[in-house]
């Protein structure tokens, strides 16, 4: 009798044991999770917000694991929602074209992390068996945009169109580059602007309707920004994730579908100061 009490004795205090080890790790894992800062991550909606949240979110889910943070996409609508959001400063993180980025660097302090090494051009379009051969064809007719300050897609083209072709169209604006391509296959307007990367992001069907009508001069594509709040050793880490990332022969798909399959440094001096010379603000809209 004497030994089984002795026994359920060390059997009690090593269950009472135990429970306080649980205690005292059970909040030391809450709290791991908990004190994993978190931010937030905007992308233009040039594509349609499934196919974002697709590329994207392994993307950040595997950067903000090697980086140490949790970074949370944060989608908009359209644009024009984008824009607003942007230039209120407050996304922690956003990937903007690169207008997108000499506006937000004055509006709100944001800084590029990362681009592709690729120059963007935008591509003018019109359907397959249109008879206009020329962008002087277009001279006051109707021609889809995007968005007005879409960069490749709409900027670049209606300042070329404007300032060396002396062409006058009527833009209208259509939120996305899928709905701008549509309008023209549909007959609604004359052309519409993109750029390579969205035209070939469509189906084989689109694509045997349109045809490209001209290409603008490059310049350096969409960076991923950060605001200012965000503190500098949480940006080196996490350009440092997706620059290793992008090594990932598993990933490379989705890098190319952002599109940044061979993503570099980014440095506003070099490669975004220079559009402050272009007097894009001209064909700006608020």
């Amino acid at each position: 009798m004497a030994r089984f009490l002795v026994v359920t004795f060390w059997r009690d205090v090593l269950q009472i044991f135990l429970a306080g080890l649980v205690g005292l790790t059970m909040p030391w894992a809450a709290y791991s999770q908990t004190a994993r800062p978190a931010y937030t991550v905007a992308v233009v909606p040039q594509f349609q917000a499934v196919e974002i949240q697709r590329v994207w979110a392994p993307i950040l889910a595997k950067a903000g694991d090697i980086a140490g943070v949790t970074l949370t996409l944060q989608p908009a609508k359209d644009i024009p929602t984008f824009e607003d959001e942007v230039m209120a400063g407050r996304p922690d993180f956003a990937y903007m074209n690169p207008y997108h980025a000499v506006m937000a660097k004055k509006a709100a302090g944001y800084a590029p992390l990362v681009r592709d090494s690729k120059l963007l051009t935008g591509i003018l379009v019109v359907r397959q068996d249109d008879p206009i051969q020329s962008v002087r064809q277009l001279e006051g007719k109707a021609v889809a945009f995007p968005a007005p300050n879409a960069f490749g897609a709409s900027l670049l083209i209606r300042a070329q169109l404007a300032e060396v072709d002396k062409v006058h169209i009527q833009p209208m604006y259509a939120k996305t580059h899928t709905n701008a391509y549509r309008q023209t296959i549909l007959g609604m307007t004359a052309a519409s602007g993109g750029v390579r990367a969205t035209l070939e992001k469509e189906s084989d069907e689109v694509r045997a309707t349109l045809r490209v009508l001209m290409e603008t001069p490059g310049a350096p594509p969409h960076p991923l920004c950060v605001h200012p709040r965000v503190p500098v050793k949480v940006q080196r880490a996490v350009t440092a994730a997706l620059l290793q990332l992008a090594g990932d022969a598993s990933l490379q798909p989705l890098f190319k579908d952002i599109p940044m399959s061979q993503p570099v440094k980014a440095d506003y001096r070099r490669d975004y100061q220079p559009l402050e010379k272009l007097q894009l603000e001209r064909y700006v809209e608020q």
